[in-house]
């Protein structure tokens, strides 16, 4: 409340200054020198052009500071740190040039100010100097282009062998993990096998699912300090799969599975001991606007020590989806069995006519 009285106090002042100079302008007119005033009113506002200068550039530079803690995560991915590079590289270089163009254009407002008698210097062209500012912006931003480039690539790249197979399959609202078990080789999905209770759509005459196994509802879990590829594809919209504090990033598209792969560097624990918040967790979160429900498409990501993953693994592989969907349909025979039983008891207990 106070910062909006703040700022309803500093636009009032403004105005009111705008009303004042006005004001004296039209008392000019009325006169006759006008054409005197107009010397003052001009070095007036190419003062307050440099009062906003120092004054905006000041605040501005004191929000980023006090906001910068805030707005910048910690890096938990080995390639993170170089996406965090890339982007301190091009924000320096473009910082440069903005703060450089706008010294330049309130420098030269107060500068070149007008006044009586003094007549504008006519320089309509100058060869070097349309070279000059293009060749040295060309270079620069190839070479960012370049590096980036190079940066995607490696990222990019096709995750190794051994990697930790997840997939993550996004749906209206919420995302569904699935692990390839002991093989590590996930199992065929077919979308016209989904329903209530094979919501992945997985076909079980494929042996590579007999061993796939679900994640919990709520979290799902990967090691520390080895590749983990994320499968990605999505079931009804378009989705997209964020984990921002490990720099990935990565649509999940219905009809185009797509996938990504990286490296944890830091294990739930320590980073809760990092940010000093014992209630700390990766959130994985979806980045695209896929219904009324987009804001609670949320799941949580759990960084474990290797031994503890295996550990985890090892309590969640007797969970396999062939063995919750065989129950579902032992469960659903039983139902229809003693429905049938007494369908047949009610009819043979019936008075015949």
């Amino acid at each position: 409340m106070i910062t909006i009285a703040v700022a309803l106090s500093i636009i009032l002042l403004l105005v009111i200054l705008y009303l004042l100079f006005k004001i004296q302008v039209l008392a000019s007119i009325f006169k006759g020198s006008y054409r005197k005033d107009i010397g003052k009113s001009n070095r007036v506002n190419a003062a307050l052009m440099l009062v906003f200068f120092f004054v905006m550039g000041g605040l501005f530079i004191w929000s980023f500071m006090d906001s910068q803690k805030d707005m910048i995560l910690p890096v938990a991915s080995e390639h993170g740190i170089d996406i965090d590079s890339m982007f301190w590289l091009t924000m320096a270089v473009i910082g440069f040039v903005f703060v450089l163009t706008h010294i330049l254009l309130f420098v030269y407002s107060y500068r070149y100010q007008h006044k009586e008698g003094k007549r504008a210097y006519y320089y309509p062209h100058n060869n070097k100097v349309e070279i000059i500012w293009t060749v040295i912006p060309a270079i620069v931003m190839a070479l960012l282009v370049f590096s980036g480039w190079k940066t995607w690539a490696k990222i990019t790249s096709p995750a190794p062998e051994s990697a930790v197979v997840v997939e993550i399959m996004g749906k209206q609202f919420n995302w569904l993990v699935r692990y390839p078990g002991g093989d590590n080789k996930l199992g065929l999905v077919k979308h016209t096998l989904i329903d209530a209770t094979n919501e992945f759509g997985l076909d079980l005459t494929d042996k590579n699912a007999q061993d796939d196994f679900p994640a919990e509802p709520s979290a799902f879990h990967v090691p520390k300090g080895q590749p983990v590829l994320l499968k990605i594809r999505a079931r009804d919209v378009i989705h997209s799969v964020f984990l921002p504090h490990f720099r990935v990033k990565m649509d999940a598209v219905p009809g185009m599975p797509t996938s990504f792969w990286f490296i944890p560097t830091k294990t739930t624990s320590e980073m809760q001991t990092e940010t000093g918040n014992p209630d700390f967790n990766y959130e994985l979160a979806c980045t695209e606007v896929c219904g009324r429900g987009h804001f609670a498409m949320k799941m949580t990501m759990i960084v474990d020590e290797p031994e503890e993953y295996q550990k985890w693994v090892a309590t969640q592989q007797a969970k396999t989806f062939a063995k919750q969907l065989q129950g579902s349909a032992t469960d659903s025979t039983a139902v229809a069995l003693n429905s049938s039983d007494a369908a047949g008891a009610a009819n043979s207990s019936a008075p015949k006519q």
